[in-house]
């Protein structure tokens, strides 16, 4: 507006930061206005792809993120004059090995924890009058849906329990996807620099030769830094919420630091669940009101501290996300590939960042997807 005392002076605004240690070399991206929209129906196009297609997606974007998981332990083993090949089995049968031997020792516990869910009910109502309206509300929809999937079943001819049916098939696909995920992630173990020689090897001139190493180089470090640093501080916190549970008297430590540790991957949505679980944990098997409330309020004060002072102290700068652009990711991200999806939101957010920070004309991307430091 012309009276509007208030100028914007351009010249004076801050250039996007750039990562620290990034030399920042341009790829003479196109800038031409047709490539850019053609960039972007190529990105729109890519996405739908990842959602029809994420039987066969998925697997291979954690595998690779996997793969920057355990790239610091398989330096660390071919220092130690390991073949390749046997590094990279060593780390997926010790892989294998975790899952299995946590699955079964969780699992039989997890199962009198599901029992005690429907007999439980009444205790709660009894213990929350003030949320009875809105849990006599939840039994209609539950047993609604029960009928629904049992009369879909009668109508199809099919016999035996419709949910334990749903629970098997998700089951197989779950076993399925993860033996794709383990044969991608071994194989990226053994001859994943194949990818980035072929491509050094096809790009015409030195200068983007170099800043195509010096991208991967700087991904790879980041990436495995931060998912390395997380998953030790989701190991902490598992291990102090199972010792928290135990002496609060909730029982069954392993599988409470088991739940803790795999909801610590998924930002503010993980930990705002872990608080739910461990109160209705609570108030199922505790008697006292407070005693109830103890494990839930344990478990948010260490995700408070590990979450606000600890692992941001590790990490110091490197990963400076904009919260509400994580929020979006989440959510994003959980729509297209379920809970796997909010797993990897956050990863694939810090690649982004890390390489729009290396492009000079994506550099105001890398700023946007920075928060305050």
């Amino acid at each position: 507006m012309a009276d509007d005392k208030t100028e914007l002076n351009v010249d004076k605004m801050p250039e996007p930061k750039i990562a620290p240690g990034v030399q920042v070399k341009s790829l003479d991206l196109p800038t031409n206005p047709v490539v850019v929209l053609l960039s972007i129906l190529v990105a729109l196009a890519t996405l739908c792809l990842a959602y029809v297609a994420a039987e066969i997606v998925l697997p291979i974007v954690l595998a690779l993120v996997l793969k920057l998981l355990f790239q610091p332990a398989m330096r660390l083993l071919e220092k130690l004059h390991f073949p390749r090949t046997l590094a990279a089995l060593l780390l997926i049968l010790f892989v294998f090995g975790a899952i299995v031997g946590i699955g079964g020792a969780i699992s039989g516990p997890a199962t009198e924890w599901a029992a005690k869910l429907p007999e439980g009910i009444p205790r709660l109502q009894e213990r929350l009058k003030f949320l009875n309206e809105p849990v006599k509300a939840l039994q209609t929809f539950l047993h609604q849906v029960d009928s629904f999937m049992q009369q879909g079943s009668a109508t199809s001819g099919g016999s035996g329990s419709t949910i334990a049916a749903t629970l098997f098939a998700g089951t197989t696909h779950f076993a399925a996807s993860f033996f794709e995920t383990i044969v991608i992630l071994f194989f990226l173990l053994v001859s994943g620099s194949t990818f980035l020689k072929r491509m050094v090897e096809i790009l015409p001139n030195f200068k983007e030769k170099r800043q195509v190493v010096e991208l991967s180089q700087d991904v790879e470090k980041n990436i495995s830094a931060y998912l390395v640093t997380i998953t030790v501080m989701n190991g902490a916190v598992g291990l102090a919420t199972g010792i928290a549970m135990w002496l609060t008297g909730l029982g069954d430590p392993v599988l409470w630091g088991v739940a803790a540790f795999l909801l610590n991957y998924v930002p503010i949505m993980g930990p705002l669940l872990g608080v739910g679980i461990f109160l209705l944990a609570g108030l199922l098997v505790i008697d006292r009101l407070w005693l109830a409330l103890l494990p839930a309020a344990l478990y948010f004060v260490i995700h408070v501290a590990e979450g606000e002072i600890i692992t941001p102290v590790l990490l110091a700068r490197r990963f400076t996300l904009n919260p509400v652009l994580v929020i979006i990711a989440l959510i994003f991200w959980f729509w297209m590939w379920g809970v796997p999806g909010a797993i990897l939101a956050v990863p694939m957010l810090a690649i982004t960042k890390i390489v729009c920070d290396g492009i000079r004309p994506l550099a105001a991307i890398g700023h946007f997807l920075s928060g305050d430091e």
